[in-house]
């Protein structure tokens, strides 16, 4: 037994000293490191999805002390890009999607084109419609 209260004792201080110099490190490098002019992506001002963090928020603690933000990439949001991607006009009712195939792709979907309009893939994005048929 006084061989295991030696043990814990070092332990428990030195943890201790661990979780002090932490706390007080992370407090004040989050009082120094937030940036309020950050914007999400290039081409985007906010967040666009609920489940997103704002990068003023992302960009906080020790991680980033001494990150410069300017030189990271800074990559715009998919979602604008996606976008600007023409609608695939399909002969047939599915359409099937694999996101440009091979080792880049998505596994293999078939999207039903029954309702009018264009219908977006669930992992790119990617629109197809079906052609208008004249009878």
């Amino acid at each position: 037994m006084n061989a295991l209260k030696c043990i814990r004792a070092p332990l428990a201080a030195v943890s201790s000293r661990v979780a002090v110099t932490r706390g007080i490190s992370s407090s004040a490098i989050m009082a120094k490191n937030i940036r309020e002019d950050l914007k999400q992506a290039s081409n985007r001002e906010s967040t666009w999805s609920e489940n997103q963090i704002e990068k003023s928020f992302a960009f906080r603690g020790p991680r980033f002390e001494n990150t410069d933000i300017e030189a990271q990439p800074q990559p715009p949001a998919a979602i604008d890009l996606i976008a600007e991607e023409p609608i695939r006009l399909v002969e047939s009712r599915r359409a099937r999607c694999d996101g440009g195939g091979g080792s880049l792709g998505h596994p293999a979907v078939w999207i039903n084109l029954d309702r009018p309009g264009a219908h977006a893939c669930g992992y790119c994005g990617i629109r197809f419609e079906q052609k208008p048929h004249h009878h």
